[in-house]
């Protein structure tokens, strides 16, 4: 999305995000929601409403209104982030599935990331993609809890520094496609049985995890599937329950386990096609926190050293290591020569690489000044206790490093830098660049490194690597390498026939909503036997409101019997008319938010 086409819905959090995230947001086109779609909608909700406030951690009513959404209609993305705003976070709308390091990213900027799509009729109680239901209607009514909404936008700033590996991008991807195509109406059998053997392929061969699918292990039994409370009487408090009017309720049967939630909770894989086997009560929020940060420590990002850079070379992406000095160093490293047990004695990287401190690109240091990749010596001079970036300005004259004059400088790993110091860049007090000219570079065992014909070489300083995350320092000077999905949601052009039955949907909207033309469904409920025999949602509704009016007792009584000898045809179902059903028996127990 271009700055031009840019909407931030006047939400401070939403303005505040850099471009690079910006590109994966599309707009909602409320306008492209169908009666079905917000009949879906209004199903699900009613559903969760009459089965949640009961067993959701958080009153459900309350907690909808705070997120700017109601069970009568799908939410409009204004009205979310003028509510959102009120406590801090936004909401923007993206194309399915999108990057997990990018997913992690916004929760650190507090913006939910709500799917532009909702599932269709077929799906309704559970969609394998990503639809407005679970990411407003699970995600957004509990971020007005404190506790919670700190532990999300964290988990966001730790997620967006783990370690991939090239297998999880193409996890992603397989997933992703998978997707798209279960929630197609029209997909090919064999296109999807394809990519049902693609995603379990990725799946056996992921090798050892890494650091993202492991995090990935933790957001699932939290932000996901998490429970709250005691092993004997836990609270829902994940979004993908919330939002699954099947799971939700199934989730509660003493058949699906129920385990402390704690640092062993990683060692447990998931399987997003499947309901889960065992679910993960926490006693309190701050729970959640304490065992994030003690699965952090044990992350590139803090350990740094060569196994930070290991990890990072594994990934085949982007990364950024860190030197003692500050200096960041953002591309694809490629190289572990040089490497002892602790601290890497190189660094290499192939391919664009930008230079930052304080995740800025440094002036002159950009991916097109290093196109064909960044190598660098790390540690201290040999003969010197102190490391090199303690050094001042003076005291790098002292020990032969002065501007204009030739400098030879011999690292314990025994590399050798030998040219002419053209510029030594200072950050604060602490250089962290020396550029030299007629530069050679050699390793220890007389190798050639760098050769003078290839131009100025810049030199990183720092006595090690304090951390490795994943991804560029500054993301938006490395904005056009950012990883953007293969694949695009489908869109299904509507038939004659299937427009029609839209129509019918919104004549039912309408009378309910008008609390006028109720004459008219008789004759709907006629053309729903007729032509779309299939249906039931839409009758569902009819008797609905006939039942609430008092009205046409025959067609009433002549709609319920057709849903009841449905429910004995089709057992797949059962369950959504049952349930149906039984809100309009009781109707007492619904005080409903429409607006």
């Amino acid at each position: 999305m271009s700055d031009s086409d840019f909407n931030d819905f006047n939400n401070a959090q939403v303005a505040a995000l850099p471009k690079h995230l910006r590109q994966y947001i599309v707009p909602q086109h409320y306008q492209h929601y169908t009666p079905v779609d917000h009949a879906v909608w209004r199903y699900v909700m009613r559903q969760n409403y009459s089965y949640l406030k009961d067993i959701a951690y958080y009153p459900y009513i309350p907690g909808l209104e705070k997120a700017g959404l109601t069970i009568e209609k799908i939410p409009n993305l204004q009205e979310m982030n003028d509510a959102l705003g009120k406590i801090g976070w936004g909401a923007v709308t993206v194309d399915g599935f999108i990057p997990p390091a990018a997913f992690m990213e916004y929760q650190a900027y507090r913006v939910l990331v709500i799917a532009a799509d909702i599932r269709t009729l077929a799906h309704i109680e559970y969609t394998p993609a990503p639809d407005i239901i679970h990411e407003s209607a699970g995600h957004a009514p509990i971020i007005a809890d404190k506790d919670y909404h700190e532990y999300l936008s964290y988990f966001g700033s730790i997620g967006a520094k783990a370690m991939y590996s090239a297998q999880d991008y193409e996890l992603y991807e397989a997933i992703r496609a998978l997707s798209i195509l279960k929630e197609m109406p029209d997909a090919n059998p064999k296109a999807t049985e394809k990519a049902e053997k693609q995603v379990a392929y990725c799946q056996e061969n992921m090798g050892e995890p890494s650091e993202m699918a492991l995090l990935s292990r933790l957001h699932w039994w939290t932000v996901e599937y998490g429970l709250i409370g005691t092993l004997e009487n836990p609270k829902i408090y994940g979004a993908g329950l919330l939002s699954s009017i099947g799971e939700s309720a199934t989730c509660m049967d003493p058949a699906v386990t129920k385990l402390w939630y704690n640092k062993y909770t990683v060692n447990y894989p998931y399987d997003i096609t499947k309901q889960q086997p065992q679910l993960f009560v926490t006693e309190s929020f701050q729970n959640l926190i304490t065992v994030l940060e003690e699965f952090a420590n044990t992350m590139s990002f803090r350990v740094g050293g060569s196994y930070g850079l290991k990890k990072a070379i594994a990934s085949k992406n982007a990364c950024t290591i860190v030197y003692s000095s500050g200096l960041q160093v953002s591309g694809v490293f490629t190289d572990t020569a040089y490497t002892n047990d602790t601290q890497p004695g190189m660094v290499k990287t192939t391919g664009p690489t930008i230079l930052c401190y304080g995740n800025k690109q440094l002036p002159g240091h950009g991916k097109n000044f290093h196109k064909d990749g960044f190598s660098s010596p790390v540690g201290k001079l040999r003969g010197h206790n102190k490391p090199l970036e303690n050094f001042s300005l003076p005291g790098l004259e002292k020990i032969g490093i002065t501007e204009g004059q030739e400098a030879k400088l011999e690292f314990d790993s025994g590399i050798v830098v030998n040219g002419m110091v053209r510029n030594i860049h200072v950050q604060g007090v602490k250089p962290i660049i020396i550029t030299f000219e007629k530069c050679t570079v050699t390793g220890k065992n007389g190798e050639l490194l760098f050769d003078p014909s290839w131009g100025v070489y810049d030199m990183a300083v720092g006595e090690s690597i304090v951390s490795v995350f994943s991804g560029a320092a500054d993301k938006d000077a490395y904005e056009d390498s950012v990883y953007v999905p293969k694949t695009k949601t489908h869109h299904a052009k509507l038939d004659v026939a299937t427009v029609a039955l839209h129509h019918l949907y919104w004549q039912v909207r309408n009378c309910r909503q008008t609390q006028r033309d109720v004459d008219i469904l008789p004759l709907i409920w006629q053309r729903l036997k007729t032509d779309y025999p299939n249906d039931w949602l839409c009758a569902l509704e009819i008797l609905e409101i006939l039942e609430q009016e008092e009205q046409y007792s025959g067609t009433a009584e002549n709609i319920r019997q057709a849903l009841q000898t449905k429910m004995v045809q089709q057992p797949e179902l059962r369950k959504l008319i049952k349930d149906g059903l039984y809100l309009i028996t009781n109707p007492a127990e619904q005080k409903l938010m429409v607006k």
